[in-house]
């Protein structure tokens, strides 16, 4: 530390991030060094430029973009700004949990098939085209019932 500035090795060490990613924040200009040593390029920053690249990693944690992460460090930003950008992340992240969620059911569904097949019992001794059909049946239940539907409505 140098008269109350951290090198980029320290802070680095720090955050347990790499030298290279503080260097491309400030390639990107979202982080810039208070100070830079005209001799061996050594880069130092202040206490506020630490504080900043926490935000910068906490948003990233969160998701967003390096692009998204200069806009609202920039100091243009307002708070109605900062409110809509924030809201519109939570809801993206909703609608993730909301599809995870349904995947997850989707699982839960497919493995009760599974459980209640009789015919999986013998998976081993199965061709390949029937292993096929029965995982067809396991995983595509509904759309099974359709075409055996359409099947009978086109033979009557």
């Amino acid at each position: 530390m140098k008269n109350g500035l951290m090198m980029i090795g320290e802070i680095a060490e720090f955050f347990g991030i790499s030298r290279k990613a503080i260097r491309l924040y400030e390639k990107k200009g979202i982080i810039k060094p208070v100070e830079v040593d005209a001799q061996n390029g050594y880069r130092y920053y202040s206490a506020a430029q630490v504080q900043q690249l926490n935000a910068l990693l906490e948003l990233k944690s969160l998701g967003f973009s390096l692009e998204e992460i200069k806009s609202l460090l920039d100091g243009e930003t307002t708070k109605e700004r900062l409110a809509d950008v924030l809201e519109k992340k939570r809801r993206a992240w909703l609608e993730t949990v909301e599809t995870a969620r349904y995947k997850s059911e989707c699982l839960e569904s497919i493995l009760g098939n599974l459980r209640s097949s009789q015919e999986a019992n013998d998976i081993k001794e199965m061709t390949d085209d029937q292993r096929a059909w029965l995982l067809v049946k396991m995983v595509c239940i509904e759309d099974v019932r359709a075409q055996k539907a359409l099947s009978e409505a086109l033979w009557l």
